[in-house]
């Protein structure tokens, strides 16, 4: 009797402990964008004790790929089970997960060629401030990181390189890796390449180049870019391994230094949520000291 008891208040202890170190997840917050002129969503991941404390955290910006939306990474990536553990483990860092939305209206993490759907500069100007303000966010650039996968990796290559001073780490996966040729971005954009000047097609083009980024960067933008902590990933039977390959050859060209990983896997959320909590260990190299 008294060995059942026993059991049953350990086995009570240890799904209390569970309990209590569980993070929450909000899948669908709102914030006002007057760049986008509508309410944008978000889901945002809150790590273990956060309601707890008046601690503050670092925060890793995930990025969800093309048909999705700011609930993918809650449905499909586990997010919340995986950062959990991750945590739980000793593996990561207690950081604040925030996952926008790039599919309401309009699709995509860029501003639009044709200057009426600005979400780049909403993401910057609007919803890392709003999120700095409404959650115990540490600002400084080394505890800020972005992640993403395919359309949302190749958001997360442009603003770390666009905005290198912004982030400490980027861990693109499986990353759509932009346009390598003029005519290429000419196919993408579609009709939307006819209704502009061929000043501003150049313009475009040359910001959504990666060679152009990193052949026009001056001295001190790439040692920006340099201090960046980058971790590549891309499946070996993935359909954009040969981008993520040229990403690999350009950085190392450059002297760039990476990460780069090619293992077993397609574009599919097995490969992406066998590398969630590897970048999570990863970015976590940035918030903490070693």
């Amino acid at each position: 009797m008294r060995k059942s008891i026993l059991q049953a208040a350990w086995m009570f202890c240890l799904t209390f402990s569970a309990f209590a170190q569980s993070g929450l997840v909000y899948e669908t917050r709102t914030v006002k964008s007057d760049i986008l002129k509508m309410e944008r969503r978000y889901a945002i991941y809150l790590p273990p004790g956060y309601v707890e404390s008046d601690q503050s955290y670092p925060v890793l910006y995930l990025l969800h790929g093309s048909g999705d939306d700011h609930t993918g990474w809650v449905q499909f990536g586990q997010v919340q089970q995986i950062a959990d553990r991750a945590i739980a483990e000793g593996n990561a860092a207690r950081m604040i997960v925030v996952m926008p939305d790039a599919n309401t209206g309009r699709k995509g993490y860029f501003n639009d060629i044709r200057g009426d759907f600005d979400y780049e500069d909403f993401f910057f100007r609007e919803l890392i401030p709003h999120i700095e303000k409404t959650y115990r966010v540490r600002g400084d650039r080394r505890y800020r990181a972005i992640a993403g996968l395919s359309m949302g990796g190749g958001g997360t290559v442009f603003y770390a390189l666009h905005h290198p001073e912004r982030f400490a780490a980027a861990a693109p996966l499986s990353a759509t890796t932009g346009s390598w040729e003029m005519e290429q971005m000419k196919t993408r954009l579609g009709e939307a390449a006819f209704n502009v000047t061929d000043a501003r097609l150049e313009a475009y083009f040359r910001r959504h180049s990666i060679e152009a980024l990193l052949k026009n960067a001056s001295g001190e933008e790439l040692e920006q870019i340099k201090r960046i902590r980058w971790y590549v990933s891309c499946g070996d039977d993935d359909f954009l391994y040969e981008g993520n390959s040229l990403l690999h050859i350009l950085f190392r060209k450059n002297e760039i230094a990476h990460e780069y990983r090619v293992k077993d896997g397609g574009h599919t959320w097995s490969y992406w949520r066998m590398e969630l909590p590897l970048v999570m260990e990863f970015v976590s190299r940035s918030f903490t000291q070693y």
